[in-house]
């Protein structure tokens, strides 16, 4: 165990200096999990070239070309709202490092961190940096490609029941598929979990390591939603809006696994009676707003990834409609617009390779109240999204000098902001005033 506190003061936030813009050359394949260039199913973020300086007054963040310059926003401020700037000083506090591919954290009620790592460990962390051995009695995941451990949660009764829940990619008979499970966290100086039950599993079983979602939200009546991928492959592409199929959708259970009968599919004949929404690419962001409503962003192709606010039943339309194109370059999308199917409501083109979001509801930054903040892996950025009667209004790229991929983003129960980037020496960071 070791403790290791490290602050520096961010200066690209210093009044004055324009925003940082990060874009992304649009020809250029997506990145594996270690950041090395691949084929396009071998990784979740397309590699990017950062342009540093300031803005001009209204204009967007985002300078680079769009892959798809045919494709026109459905509504005005759909895509590239004008850049904003943080007027508040931020210190960045590196509260630990040495995580292999960090991925979620969620916080104790003592305020202690739970951090999972892709491989399959989980960690304990105090505020401090203090951390502890890894929890043991954990399950085998399948860490190829995009799987692993991925999300973890305290659940909703944690004082009374010390059950945490976590998802993974679980290896199985002909492939793997996005599992959740809870246990009971045994604190001590080996902690370990026990009793361990799946609550959740995705269907089909498919080969691959690639798309299958992984985050966890509890809402306020207990209920546990489930993001989930369509796994990539054609195979699961053409699930996404199938609903005997888990690939593609949004799932809603209840804590122990069974399914709330106001599901909006629990009377269809032959439908996956979890599904809460459709039509989805890979999931890999979600959070609750001040009105305890879903929000999502999803991973688009090249090009087109997207913010959603999935409401109960509906089709969000992949892969019929999107605003991206193939990593070829060939087309997927007839249209952006299709009868029957969701608008999201703002896309990047280029992408900004989503992973982790938050919804500001602290104190510490005023001026972030209900701001939406995602983490950028291959903009290598903490974007934050300004909004307005559920529009986007503006947008900021900050952490650009830190060129490093935010895999997670989450409030601390103080209000300070924590990251984990995405690397084989991930950090654990804190965001306060300076």
């Amino acid at each position: 165990m070791r403790t290791f506190v490290k602050t520096v003061v961010l200066a690209v936030l210093l009044p004055g200096l324009g925003p940082v813009a990060h874009g992304q050359q649009g020809a250029r394949p997506r990145s594996d999990q270690s950041g090395n260039l691949a084929p396009e199913r071998a990784g979740d973020s397309q590699q990017s070239v950062p342009r540093v300086g300031p803005n001009p007054q209204g204009a967007p963040v985002e300078t680079a070309p769009p892959n798809v310059p045919g494709f026109k926003p459905a509504f005005p401020g759909q895509t590239r709202a004008p850049a904003v700037q943080t007027k508040t000083a931020v210190q960045v506090t590196e509260v630990a490092s040495g995580f292999k591919n960090p991925w979620a954290i969620a916080f104790l009620p003592d305020r202690r961190m739970l951090v999972t790592e892709k491989p399959g460990a989980l960690y304990l962390v105090t505020p401090q940096g203090t951390k502890s051995p890894a929890v043991s009695g954990l399950p085998r995941v399948d860490a190829r490609g995009q799987g692993g451990l991925l999300d973890v949660e305290v659940g909703p009764d944690y004082a009374q029941s010390g059950l945490i829940y976590w998802a993974y990619y679980e290896p199985r008979e002909g492939g793997n598929g996005l599992t959740v499970a809870r246990a009971k966290l045994v604190d001590g100086a080996k902690p370990r979990v026990e009793n361990v039950q799946i609550i959740f599993r995705m269907q089909p079983t498919l080969e691959s390591t690639l798309h299958a979602g992984g985050r966890l939200v509890f809402t306020p009546d207990g209920k546990l939603f489930v993001t989930l991928g369509e796994r990539s492959v054609l195979e699961g592409r053409k699930q996404a809006r199938d609903l005997k199929s888990h690939f593609g959708k949004i799932v809603r259970i209840n804590p122990d696994g069974s399914v709330p009968q106001d599901n909006p599919f629990v009377k269809n004949a032959g439908a996956r009676p979890e599904i809460w929404s459709l039509g989805h690419r890979n999931i890999l962001s979600a959070a609750l707003d001040g009105q305890k409503r879903l929000w999502i962003v999803e991973m688009g192709p090249r090009g087109g990834d997207e913010l959603n606010r999935p409401e109960v039943g509906k089709d969000y339309g992949w892969p019929t409609i999107g605003y991206g194109e193939e990593y070829s370059g060939k087309p997927i999308h007839q249209s952006t617009q299709g009868p029957g199917m969701e608008q999201p409501v703002y896309y990047w083109d280029p992408v900004i390779s989503p992973s982790g979001m938050t919804i500001y509801s602290g104190e510490l930054f005023p001026e972030w109240k209900n701001n939406v903040f995602i983490g950028g892996l291959s903009s290598q950025a903490l974007v934050r999204l300004v909004m307005k009667d559920d529009r986007v209004v503006g947008e900021e790229r900050l952490l650009t000098d830190l060129h490093a991929r935010i895999r997670e983003v989450v409030q601390g129960p103080e209000g300070a902001l924590y990251l984990l980037t995405d690397a084989s020496n991930g950090k654990l960071l804190k965001l306060t005033p300076r």
